[in-house]
């Protein structure tokens, strides 16, 4: 293919010397210079001859820069959202109308009258691709075009097919919430309303990270996938991928933020550090982790449990264990219990941000572990 390319350039640079030896034959007698036939003959043959060689030897450069070139653009055009491209061709459209109407009155300024209309189409053209791309939410409020929701803005999109439910509304969704898999059984309770947004850098991230070579953060990523594929498939709750760049931010967690104030949602994760940045930011959030530790079970001091003893504490004499939802439990003497299932009674409970924990003491051993 590059051979057959490489031979139509060289035909088209002889054709283009041809053409201009010709040319220069009729204007050299002007300035005195005159040819005889084979003069003339040779003359051509050999502007044909330079210009097939000529782009023969260019021909490599050339294809590559027009395949790279072409490269460059299919990228481009593949991160243009679809409803950003249908309002920015709409936009162009409106533009070359406007220009071609005012292209009669420009051609006849003297001198630049002949350019006017080409610089008008380009620049006119321009306008309305930004102006429709930009102004695309408030268009779509003005005609049904639901079905180029796909790629438009989580508020454009959701616009476009329906509201939020009475007093739902956009989630963004983090990472780690979709990592972490409890937003799964999170929707199936239908405590969780509105709209999730998964933003398209998130997405980027989660495939990064399933493509890692280290084993854990690999399977981390594809629970992630596998997450977000239950989330659009198996639930009947809206999942909206945004597709806009967020500008001005190169970390995830601060574009998180930027989206989630431009359309007016709340961030939806279990990470503590982002959690107290947006909430300095005046950002809401809701915080997977904090949810869970406030349905845990009320335990006040006085009452009874069992509790297996895994391990040793930090101070003499205490032994740790650990409840069915993860809560763990310090026990007072229970480093001789190490091992074995017993009773013992709750003396104080210490909530912190990163859960709660339970400080009891032994009162029997239940049973021996195996």
């Amino acid at each position: 293919m590059n051979r057959v390319i490489r031979i139509l350039m060289a035909a088209l640079g002889g054709v283009a010397g041809y053409y201009l030896s010709v040319e220069w034959l009729y204007v050299f007698p002007a300035f005195g210079v005159t040819f005889n036939t084979w003069e003339a003959a040779g003359f051509v043959v050999l502007f044909t001859a330079a210009g097939f060689a000529a782009l023969y030897a260019l021909a490599p450069a050339v294809t590559d820069g027009i395949v790279q070139f072409v490269r460059w653009m299919e990228q481009r055009l593949f991160r243009i959202p679809a409803g950003e491209m249908a309002f920015g061709a709409l936009g162009v459209v409106f533009g070359l109308i406007m220009a071609f109407l005012l292209g009669p009155s420009l051609a006849k300024i003297p001198t630049v009258g002949n350019y006017l209309p080409a610089i008008t189409s380009l620049f006119l053209g321009y306008l309305g691709w930004t102006v429709a791309v930009r102004k695309r939410e408030d268009l779509m409020q003005l005609v049904p075009l639901a079905r180029l929701r796909d790629g438009v803005s989580a508020a454009a999109a959701t616009k476009a097919a329906a509201e939020p439910a009475e007093g739902g509304s956009y989630k963004v969704l983090d990472t780690s919430a979709i990592i972490d898999g409890r937003i799964v059984d999170l929707c199936r309770t239908g405590f969780l309303e509105g709209v999730l947004v998964v933003p398209r850098f998130v997405l980027d991230e989660l495939r990064h990270i399933a493509d890692s070579s280290d084993p854990l953060r690999r399977n981390r990523g594809r629970r992630g996938l596998d997450v977000l594929n239950t989330l659009q498939s198996d639930l009947q709750m809206p999942v909206v991928i945004d597709e806009r760049e967020v500008k001005g931010a190169d970390e995830v967690d601060t574009k998180l933020l930027i989206l989630a104030r431009e359309i007016g949602g709340k961030v939806l994760t279990n990470d503590f550090n982002l959690s107290k940045v947006a909430q300095v930011q005046g950002v809401p959030v809701l915080n997977i982790n904090e949810l869970a530790n406030a349905l845990k079970p009320v335990v006040l001091p006085g009452e009874g449990m069992t509790v297996q003893i895994l391990r040793e504490g930090k101070e003499p004499g205490q032994g740790v264990g650990f409840l069915d939802d993860g809560t763990m439990v310090v026990v007072d003497g229970g480093k001789r219990h190490v091992g074995e299932t017993i009773d013992v009674e709750v003396t104080s409970v210490l909530q912190t941000n990163a859960g709660r924990m339970i400080f009891a003491k032994a009162r029997q051993v239940v049973a021996q572990a195996n």
